[in-house]
């Protein structure tokens, strides 16, 4: 919405505001969901069980398409490319010989980079929680592909647009009267969506987003599970109880998922959760399947996993290239997480053929870098509440290298001081004695501008590190 709409919205009353809702989903779901998207689900439907060799080669045609496309529209990949001979590369390891692009190279000459105007495209911007947003286009068809991507993987759980589902996004909608009538929601009647405010997760809220969502009975939980991991810790803390087969699939977007929030998740709400990975700027997809495995994509782009050193390893930095992004396209995009391999002879018996991956590590910067035991994940640092009672949430900054500041939202009603030499105690056994850690109790911990929670904010620069 521009200023003047949005100051239209903020003083209408609820039903307008739920109308326009409607209305502006009607007009995004029209590019999203038009044009070629139902002959894009149909392809990937019929695609379903192809075969790892097929799905191979489907990968190889669409990588050369792509990489003429972008050195024939993009002046900054024609420049780029300029040494290499793009019509000679005939197999994924000739992609070796191309640069690596990160995200400052992208943002520096982002108007080289785009084959389209912003009049032309559907502008998305990165969530920007280093300080710096990008604003990358989509082509229509790009738009469409992804979203046909997206619902084939989700309709394999019963999922389709229309059904009554609970979206925890970033989506800033509420007012202070809503606050003031602690409700912390608006409703799309048109495609029963619940949209739920990520920006209010307060101790002092939760339990009217947990009635209400009891009272909503979604039947599909999407969105932030820093979230909703926070509304099922506050139902199993007061014993209140989520009735049972009511949701069908919950589908995590945007963050990182350690086995603490699976277990949470899907004990509390008696479900199952699904992860997906992409991005804002459209990296290619990695989904799980029915048997909670992790497989890569292969028709929505090309996975590098390498070292520091650029090197091929199982476990490390991931590269894309990314098929969907004729708009601004990303080759051999460096997007700043980790992800770990499995052997490629692995397979799955769910029936998809793609190649399987062990772990989504997230964000490089997700993590505490301590000189004694080097980088400790976000997963490791989520354990830290093992045996401790009574922290709402915790937040731990890394600007120094031996010294770390942790902000704690604490419920004075069950925490005591033991409950805090357990928690420090946990975290020394992770980053080790010698690191200097400061505990700052306060009373909210915010969330970012696009309304995720970061359990860690790590400033540290790469040369900080002791490789």
């Amino acid at each position: 919405m521009n200023s003047i709409l949005e100051n239209i919205f903020e003083k209408s009353p609820l039903f307008l505001q739920e109308s326009m809702i409607s209305f502006f989903n009607y007009r995004a779901y029209k590019t999203r969901y038009g044009g070629a998207y139902k002959s894009f689900l149909n392809h990937y439907k019929s695609n379903n069980g192809l075969t790892r060799s097929q799905l191979q080669d489907i990968q190889l045609e669409k990588l050369k398409i792509f990489l003429d496309y972008a050195n024939t529209n993009s002046s900054y990949y024609k420049k780029i490319f300029k040494d290499a001979n793009i019509n000679d590369i005939s197999s994924l390891n000739d992609l070796r010989t191309l640069p690596i692009i990160n995200k400052e190279d992208l943002r520096n000459n982002i108007n080289d980079v785009y084959t389209i105007s912003k009049e032309k495209g559907t502008l998305s911007k990165t969530g920007g929680t280093t300080g710096k947003s990008l604003e990358v286009l989509y082509t229509p068809n790009d738009l469409q592909e992804r979203f046909a991507l997206l619902d084939n993987f989700r309709n394999w759980f019963g999922y389709e647009l229309g059904k009554k589902t609970a979206w925890f996004s970033g989506k800033n909608l509420l007012n202070s009267r809503d606050i003031k009538q602690n409700r912390f929601w608006k409703t799309d009647k048109l495609y029963n969506v619940r949209y739920y405010s990520t920006f209010h997760i307060h101790s002092k809220y939760l339990k009217h987003y947990l009635n209400n969502l009891i009272k909503y009975k979604p039947e599909y939980i999407v969105g932030f599970p820093s979230t909703i991991y926070e509304i099922a810790k506050f139902g199993i803390a007061n014993n209140i109880d989520f009735p049972s087969n009511t949701i069908k699939a919950i589908f995590p977007t945007a963050e990182t998922i350690t086995e603490d929030i699976r277990v949470i998740l899907e004990s509390y709400f008696k479900t199952n959760l699904y992860n997906q990975y992409a991005s804002s700027e459209g990296a290619p997809f990695i989904f799980e399947c029915k048997n909670k495995k992790l497989h890569l994509e292969l028709q929505s782009g090309v996975f590098e996993v390498l070292d520091n050193q650029d090197e091929p390893c199982t476990k490390g930095r991931l590269i894309v290239t990314a098929f969907n992004t004729h708009g601004t396209p990303l080759i051999r995009y460096d997007i700043g997480d980790e992800i770990e391999l499995l052997p490629q002879e692995e397979t799955c018996s769910c029936g998809n053929n793609n190649p399987l991956i062990k772990q989504i590590l997230g964000r490089m910067s997700d993590y505490i870098y301590s000189e004694e035991n080097g980088k400790i994940n976000l997963g490791n640092i989520s354990n830290c509440l093992k045996g401790v009672k009574g922290i709402v949430k915790f937040q731990i900054h890394q600007a120094e290298i031996n010294k770390i500041n942790v902000l704690i939202e604490k419920d004075p009603s069950i925490y005591e001081d033991k409950y805090e030499s357990i928690f420090l105690k946990n975290l020394i056994d992770r980053v080790g004695s010698k690191m200097t850690i400061s505990l700052n109790y306060v009373s909210e911990i915010p969330v970012e501008k696009s309304g995720k929670y970061r359990i860690v904010k790590n400033t540290l620069k790469s040369s900080d590190l002791i490789v």
